[in-house]
């Protein structure tokens, strides 16, 4: 079992309150004056990946104090527990090993007295196989035709993980093969990625672990429809859909080969799956060699996570400072930044990661906490969020922390894009930090000033950022990325004293829907078990039926 400690009962919560009082009215720019090593002082530096913490609000007695916290809340014991394939998942009963689905140390990992490293392997063997038999041509539609089309279907982690990965790694596809990612219970979503597609050269991955999750199946039988519908016989349903899941019996009855079963386990969590049979779409999308370089990737920042010390250990710095604000600067929202087009979906993924692993209100000894457990997470891809939301960045009320990620040599070398992208990669952590004075605005302006517009071209700066800065985006890179911020909420989660890898909240809505949907479906529409708001809506819902 994990340690149940409040974290506002250490002797560093209350060090850390004063101490963000003390410097609350300090500005960056007198950080980096009086210090010509913070740069040098505030960095990591993990194989070709550079984390630049220096322009945080933060000193050597901030990380002192946070590392003081990390020891109170018994974090590495935690991470030791987690490694281990301890139950630290309480109210599921699970452990949890997305860690073990890429550990290539050669050394056991137990759960319950068994070794599951034997699993993993011969799973990976078996996506290696399959992967390759599509790439190949070997593997064929049901007239002959070679797979042209992989459509991953999926919701949650079983979509936005794969569907992440496969963009921001898009210069590594196979060439002939384009994947396709539909989760949305919208038939908007499914129509869309059907209609421009051959049914004789389309493959289906139905993603689900229960074979059960009712927007997968909603799609899956849709896409089935979709395959009979053009000529196929009910025998092609095999050629053309394999599935991830657990529930083979699900399997067979929806007409997919028991041989074409991809398993994973009760101990791998939705939003941690992509590494995990999940990642069947990766494989064929970018080959097993990048999908395992990928895992290989992340099993370093495993390494890194488990045996570096506090001060040059990139998530547990990562998740202290998103603490820091958090806690003791009241901050509510974080922002990923990634300047890298391809890593769109990057924020959205790690939305999901930290929103559904962390926003809980009640502790592992079951009470309601008084204290905040997790940021928003939001973001998008520079340099287009600088023409979005980087105003209320620099000029807002609101202190927002940003991690910027960039890379040195970029896949597409056009002309001078690189160059252009990573001087505003460069100048907006330091415009955020620096600002701009009144004198600076006014000398700037020469002998034309006007003296009415000074306000409005001040920026006040002290804006914290973190600055991650890579080689290339590859597939190992990617993977250690992911990693890192994957660790980084596991260990926010052991500090704020919560459950990290259970999410209850997302089961409410699901059991309303499912009493909601025999009031859309049946013909009256008066429905009194619903409160007057439901009631009425349910009720515009028929009216408009009826008309259209």
């Amino acid at each position: 079992m994990l340690a149940k400690i409040n974290p506002t009962s250490t002797k560093s919560w209350a060090k850390l309150k004063e101490h963000q009082r003390q410097i609350e009215p300090s500005h960056l720019r007198d950080f980096f004056s009086k210090d010509p090593k913070r740069f040098a002082d505030f960095q990591v530096s993990f194989d070709d990946i550079l984390f630049d913490f220096s322009k945080n609000r933060i000193t050597k007695e901030t990380m002192g104090l946070l590392k003081q916290l990390m020891e109170e809340c018994k974090v590495a014991d935690g991470i030791e527990k987690q490694f281990s394939g301890a139950t630290i998942n309480e109210t599921e009963n699970r452990a949890v090993l997305h860690t073990a689905l890429r550990n290539f140390s050669g050394n056991p990992v137990f759960v319950h007295g068994k070794d599951v490293m034997p699993q993993i392997f011969k799973v990976l063997e078996q996506m290696k196989s399959f992967s390759e038999k599509v790439i190949s041509g070997e593997w064929r539609g049901h007239t002959g035709s070679r797979i042209k089309s992989i459509v991953n279907i999926g919701i949650g982690g079983s979509d936005l993980g794969p569907m992440m990965v496969s963009e921001a790694l898009k210069p590594y596809h196979v060439s002939g093969i384009q994947g396709y990612f539909v989760s949305n219970v919208d038939g908007g979503d499914i129509a869309e990625t059907l209609k421009n597609l051959d049914p004789d050269s389309t493959l289906f991955i139905v993603a689900s672990k229960t074979f059960s999750t009712q927007e997968t199946m909603t799609n899956a039988r849709s896409a089935r429809k979709w395959l009979l519908d053009s000529g196929a016989p009910q025998g092609a349903i095999a050629k053309h859909f394999v599935a991830v899941s657990t529930n083979h019996q699900a399997v067979a009855d929806f007409g997919i080969d028991p041989e074409n079963v991809f398993e994973f386990w009760e101990w791998v969590g939705g939003r941690y799956s992509v590494w995990s049979s999940i990642g069947l779409s990766l494989c064929c999308i970018l080959g097993y060699e990048n999908f395992e370089s990928f895992l290989k990737g992340a099993h370093e920042m495993d390494e890194h996570f488990k045996t570096a010390p506090f001060e040059n250990n990139a998530p547990m710095i990562m998740a202290a400072l998103g603490i820091w604000y958090v806690n003791f600067w009241n901050v509510d929202s974080e922002a990923i930044i990634p300047y890298y087009q391809n890593m769109h979906r990057f924020a959205a993924y790690f939305q999901q990661g930290n929103m559904e692993s962390n926003g809980k209100s009640v502790d592992r000894n079951g009470k309601a906490v008084d204290y905040k457990t997790g940021p928003v997470v939001w973001g998008e891809p520079g340099t287009n969020g600088q023409h979005a939301f980087f105003q209320l960045l620099h000029q807002g009320k609101h202190m927002i922390p940003c991690d910027f990620i960039g890379f040195s040599n970029s896949p597409y070398p056009l002309s001078d894009h690189q160059q252009k992208l990573m001087a505003n990669f460069f100048a907006q952590t330091e415009a955020l930090m620096m600002g701009k004075t009144k004198e600076e605005v006014m000398a700037g302006m020469g002998e034309s000033i006007n003296k009415n517009l000074v306000p409005f071209k001040v920026f006040e700066g002290n804006r914290p950022t973190t600055t991650i800065l890579a080689n290339t985006p590859n597939p190992n890179t990617i993977g250690k990325l992911l990693a890192c911020y994957e660790h980084k909420i596991f260990v926010q989660g052991l500090v704020w004293n919560i459950f990290s890898y259970d999410q209850w909240g997302v089961e409410l809505g699901k059991q309303l829907a499912e009493k909601i949907l025999p009031a859309l479906d049946a013909s009256d529409s008066n429905h009194p078990q619903f409160d007057s708001s439901t009631s009425g809506l349910i009720a515009k819902f028929h009216k408009d039926r009826t008309k259209s």
